[in-house]
């Protein structure tokens, strides 16, 4: 039968289906009979359950350990449990509060909830009154943790999740290893050129997992300063830092339960690397600013357009991390190495721009993919897909399979005897030199971050360099 609180909420006991193992609660009370009630009947169900008799002791525990719910008697000894959680949310506790209470009115009541708290219940209250306003509170706690990823995935709408398309050998083998290695619990590494789908690949094995109905949660570690960083990760308390206003939680909280994706890892500085294999062994994680330690259930998904072992000789990137995430490391394929996906791609990609562009699908022939097939595709698929909006948006497909090919001239003849490498090179330099040496419009003309431009230079400089210093040996 439903039960009632005093809040008017009124909802059956459902609890067998809900995994309460994932939360920890804090109770309150200096009734020594009612806490030991509460931390009895909790301990059977929650992850971690801790009593105390006042809001000073209270308040020494939540210095030490995050908890996601806090079960407060209002009568407390020295500090009201109202004053107390008053001061909880001026000093940014984000947790739910239940308030529990033997004498109260109406405007005691109106007190409690305006100063946050989540519900409020009247002493004597039955096991199902009080377990039925904890599972309330940790579904909103759930539901605000998906929203906020939902809201993440709609802002990045470009990262354009497409699937795995193709039925090259290449992509069959990859579509193998996702299947198996998605149903595993281990730590997986992507490696493979930028613009190769490493996000894609990610986002399948997340959804072969057991871990398919909690957040995908992902991040371009190379997109976030290495000054916020640890803040975006971990999450901050309020004063933490110049401009930490408020308590904020980190993608790890939000991907609790779920799968935490970093893409271009390489790009952590080393400092950082060093925390995020802390929490990756010892599954704890500790806000920027806090003293507490805060559990994490997250299954991490890293990639990179690295080689990280040779960032590992070079003292770039920690061994011990690099064996860490390393459990299974996948190679993804470039699409010059399954040249026979590319019709399949750009349908798919027509298809998904004709409703984004409001424009028809432009008829693929022949004569176009086997110009397609030749072109060696240095930013990969991420590449294809500029080239097929731009087309669709010129309501053709260029002479040239390269987006801006209209402003670079086709490489000589005698070009068609380089390798494959000094191609690539060249038809870079021609873009960067195309955009008049703006390297960040370059980079989108390729389909590749300007990161990767940067380092294709510099890696340039330094090879011509060691041939120099060699010739003058």
């Amino acid at each position: 039968m439903p039960q009632q609180t005093a809040t008017g909420m009124e909802r059956p006991v459902e609890l067998a289906e809900y995994n309460w193992q994932a939360h920890s609660v804090l109770v309150v009370d200096d009734e020594e009979g009612m806490r030991n009630f509460l931390e009895r009947t909790l301990a059977r169900r929650c992850g971690m359950v801790q009593a105390a008799a006042d809001a000073e002791h209270a308040a020494e525990l939540m210095a030490r350990l995050h908890f996601d719910l806090l079960i407060l008697d209002i009568a407390l000894p020295g500090k009201s449990g109202i004053e107390w959680l008053h001061e909880l949310r001026e000093h940014g506790y984000t947790g739910d509060v239940i308030l529990v209470t033997a004498f109260a009115d109406m405007e005691t009541a109106i007190d409690a909830l305006r100063g946050g708290a989540s519900d409020f219940i009247l002493k004597p209250f039955r096991v199902d009154q009080i377990l039925n306003s904890i599972k309330r509170c940790f579904e909103r706690a759930r539901l605000a943790r998906e929203n906020f990823v939902l809201r993440r995935e709609l802002a990045g709408l470009a990262a354009d999740p497409i699937g795995l398309v193709g039925h090259s050998p290449a992509i069959e083998q990859l579509r193998g290893l996702v299947r198996r290695v998605g149903q595993m619990p281990s730590t997986v590494l992507l490696l493979g050129e930028s613009g190769t789908g490493k996000e894609v690949v990610a986002r399948a094995l997340h959804q072969t997992s057991p871990r398919a109905q909690r957040p995908f949660v992902p991040l371009n570690c190379a997109a976030i300063s290495s000054e916020l960083i640890e803040s975006e990760l971990f999450g901050h308390v309020k004063g933490a830092f110049t401009g930490a206003t408020e308590t904020r939680n980190g993608l790890f909280y939000y991907a609790h339960g779920g799968t935490l994706f970093l893409d271009e890892i390489s790009e952590l500085p080393l400092a950082m690397q060093t925390r995020l294999l802390r929490v990756l062994e010892e599954r704890k994680l500790r806000p920027v600013g806090s003293e507490r330690e805060v559990p994490v259930d997250v299954r991490i998904i890293a990639a990179s357009n690295r080689d990280l072992a040779a960032e590992v000789r070079a003292g770039r990137f920690r061994q011990d991390l690099y064996y860490r995430l390393a459990v299974v490391d996948i190679r993804m394929p470039p699409l010059r190495e399954r040249r026979e996906d590319i019709p399949d791609l750009m349908r798919h990609f027509m298809q998904q721009l004709s409703v984004q562009l409001g424009v028809a699908p432009l008829p693929l022939s022949h004569e176009v993919v086997s110009r397609l097939a030749a072109y060696p595709w240095p930013g990969n698929v991420r590449e294809l897909r500029n080239y097929v909006e731009r087309s669709m948006i010129l309501g053709s497909f260029p002479s040239e399979p390269v987006p801006g090919a209209d402003v670079v001239p086709p490489p000589p003849a005698g070009e068609l005897e380089l390798s494959l490498a000094e191609v690539e090179r060249r038809h870079i330099e021609r873009v960067t030199e195309a955009c008049g040496g703006n390297k960040t419009e370059a980079a989108r003309r390729l389909g590749v971050s300007r990161k990767t431009l940067e380092r294709k230079f510099a890696e340039w400089s330094e090879a011509a360099l060691a041939d120099t210093l060699e010739r003058r040996a």
